[in-house]
């Protein structure tokens, strides 16, 4: 026991901090959050479009070309919007001039979206399909700029000339050195760099649709934060331009009256496995709420008013339950159990998959009834959620409560004898 916890604590924690700390990993986590209130727009829009009332698509019919305007508006240009974010945020990390870093990755994302025959681009490589194109493309756009500068392959300018024209001449070598590599890749190789990464992710995709693969994921976030990394945001990097891209498939096919193909669309997990934060700590707030332990207590009762808007780090290291494995295994077998069942009542169609994105702030059964786009069985479905999980946390909470008491009234007797 004491050597597997010393290669925990030496070897794979070390290393598992440095992959969330990673620069190019923290400027594509950065990326993808940024574009998260423009799906949350758009999400509004659908919800607008698709009202789960009686005759209301009849009354919407002749409105729904004006309502998708911002629907492709903002998930249609999702690919444009993480080349600049990602882009701008590198820029700033490894200090090049974050504007132009920005303005290089949306030109040359652009450039290889452009069609040979016609000069024209296509929406489809703009929207979620190129996300995996425009973070490999912002992320060689930068490396570039900075490899430009750091080697003073730039023109300079006097220092008198303004700032704003002095900038631009910097970027000029790095730009026209850029514009040919990926114009004869994309035109001169007749390479689709947008096909080349589908396929490329194309295990990754796939599996993260399905149930083992969801499962692997959901344990790999609780095993990490119970490790006391932040697994959500480790992971992020990896996982969230592909659940992004789920649910802009999911909004693409509400808008054409086809069934919705992926359940794990982003904002499955968020709102359907970690309700009241991750390893659906609610629940355990909820079943410490009136403890007859003094400190769990106090805890879950500071602690209940964050997690109603899902943030747990106050129940979570004030237990705790990092590095705690009475906590840490119902912690992670609620995520499990959640994953699975919410997965498989959505693979079952008894309730509505996800097409609608809300922040992750927003309180559980709220947050479920609305991503489903006004599904009521999803919102029963978070109430039995939270009781599920409050069955889970219920005996390992009695154990440990019992442990503090008991090693309470221990203590005192120790100071009585003394």
């Amino acid at each position: 026991m004491n050597k597997a916890s010393g290669f925990l604590n030496n070897r794979l924690v070390p290393l598992l901090a440095m992959l969330s700390d990673n620069t190019y990993l923290s400027a594509i986590r950065a990326g993808m959050v940024s574009v998260v209130p423009l799906t949350i727009i758009g999400g509004m829009f659908m919800v607008l479009s698709f009202l789960p009332i009686k005759g209301w698509e009849q009354r919407v019919e002749k409105y729904l070309p004006l309502l998708q305007i911002p629907v492709t508006a903002t998930f249609g240009l999702l690919g444009v919007f993480v080349a600049l974010a990602i882009g701008y945020d590198l820029g700033k990390r490894l200090k090049q001039e974050a504007i132009i870093s920005a303005s290089m990755s949306a030109l040359l994302f652009l450039l290889i979206q452009l069609q040979l025959k016609d000069q024209t681009l296509t929406m489809e490589g703009l929207g979620s399909k190129g996300l995996f194109s425009a973070i490999l493309v912002s992320i060689i756009t930068v490396r570039v700029q900075k490899f430009f500068n750091d080697k003073r392959l730039v023109i300079r300018l006097p220092s008198s000339v303004p700032s704003v024209v002095y900038e631009s001449f910097l970027s000029l070598t790095p730009m026209f050195f850029l514009v040919l590599l990926f114009w004869f890749i994309r035109f001169g190789l007749g390479l689709d760099i947008n096909e080349g990464l589908k396929v490329a992710f194309a295990p990754l995709v796939s599996a993260l649709n399905t149930l083992p693969g969801i499962l692997t994921y959901a344990f790999l976030v609780t095993l990490l934060w119970s490790m006391g990394i932040n697994g959500d945001n480790t992971l992020d990097a990896i996982v969230a331009p592909i659940f992004l891209q789920f649910l802009a498939e999911n909004v693409d096919a509400t808008t054409k009256g086809l069934p919705l193909p992926y359940v794990t669309a982003n904002g499955f997990f968020t709102t359907f496995v970690n309700v009241g934060g991750t390893g659906a700590t609610l629940a355990l707030a909820l079943v410490l709420l009136n403890s007859k332990e003094p400190g769990f207590r106090r805890v879950s009762r500071i602690s209940l008013p964050t997690q109603i808007f899902q943030i747990n780090e106050p129940i979570f290291f004030g237990l705790p339950i990092v590095m705690n494995p009475v906590f840490m295994v119902p912690y992670i077998l609620n995520a499990l159990i959640l994953t699975a069942s919410s997965y498989l009542l959505m693979e079952w169609n008894v309730i509505h998959r996800p097409f609608v994105n809300v922040p992750w702030t927003t309180p559980p059964i709220i947050g479920h009834y609305f991503m489903s786009g006004g599904d009521w069985k999803a919102a029963v479905w978070g109430v039995i959620s939270i009781l599920i999980a409050m069955a889970v946390y219920y005996p390992f909470a009695k154990f440990a409560e019992r442990q503090r008491l008991r090693a309470a009234v221990t203590g005192a007797n120790a100071t009585t004898a003394a």
